[in-house]
């Protein structure tokens, strides 16, 4: 059974948010701001398995929180929960290392979908383990025990950015469409995603990648290509 930390200050919202979640199965801890977040993932004998981050907070906001985590752990899920569903906002928290968004007001099927999908991603990363290594560039990808290494040196890389450059690398010299990609980040079969969401884990995972981001090349109007790797 999944553990989910709920940072949401709305009590009605959040209320009906944790029976929804708890019917599914999911044990659900809620944090009306920010100090009672840090204090359960501080304090709480359950391990975190994913988190929904309210962006307007009490005590401040979720980015920082979100970067706050992201400097700890890279790879438990976060889900932002906004209100404001303009683009700019999107993609801040994306940049921040979120891996997904739903925007309120949010269909319960859409939301538990999205917390299934990335559970999934996590649990396939924890059984895998063959140790399959890419070079590319001074970057290694270890493509079954989902890790990046530069110069041997562990990457933080976030699940989202991983699966993205798993999916390039493995099909490097192909054109891979825009759709495509999107299918391997979302594999919930519904069309809750906007496609300025590929964009922004393409920047992301460019600015991770840094001095070897040119292996990713833009195809304008289809999609994305990885550099052919001469192994």
């Amino acid at each position: 059974m999944a553990t989910i930390l709920l940072v949401e200050d709305d009590h009605a919202l959040a209320m009906g948010t944790q029976y929804a979640l708890e019917a599914e199965g999911y044990k659900v801890l809620h944090a009306p701001d920010l100090a009672e977040a840090r204090r359960l993932m501080n304090t709480s004998e359950e391990n975190i398995d994913l988190i929904l981050l309210d962006v307007m907070l009490p005590d401040g906001n979720g980015y920082d929180y979100c970067r706050e985590i992201r400097r700890d752990d890279p790879q438990v899920p976060i889900i932002f929960l906004t209100a404001v569903s303009e683009e700019v906002n999107i993609v801040q928290g994306l940049e921040l290392g979120a891996d997904d968004y739903v925007a309120k007001p949010y269909r319960v099927k859409e939301l538990l979908s999205r917390i299934a999908a990335n559970l999934r991603r996590v649990d396939i990363m924890k059984r895998s383990g063959n140790g399959m290594r890419i070079s590319f560039g001074g970057h290694e990808l270890d493509v079954d025990d989902f890790r990046l290494y530069y110069h041997e040196q562990i990457v933080d890389i976030t699940p989202g950015e991983f699966r993205l450059l798993k999916e390039l690398v493995l099909h490097d010299g192909m054109v891979l469409t825009r759709n495509h990609l999107l299918e391997q980040l979302y594999d919930t079969g519904e069309s809750f995603v906007d496609d300025n969401t590929l964009s922004v884990y393409i920047k992301r995972l460019r600015d991770t990648l840094e001095e070897d981001s040119e292996w990713i090349e833009t195809v304008r109007g289809v999609g994305y290509r990885f550099r052919k790797i001469n192994q």
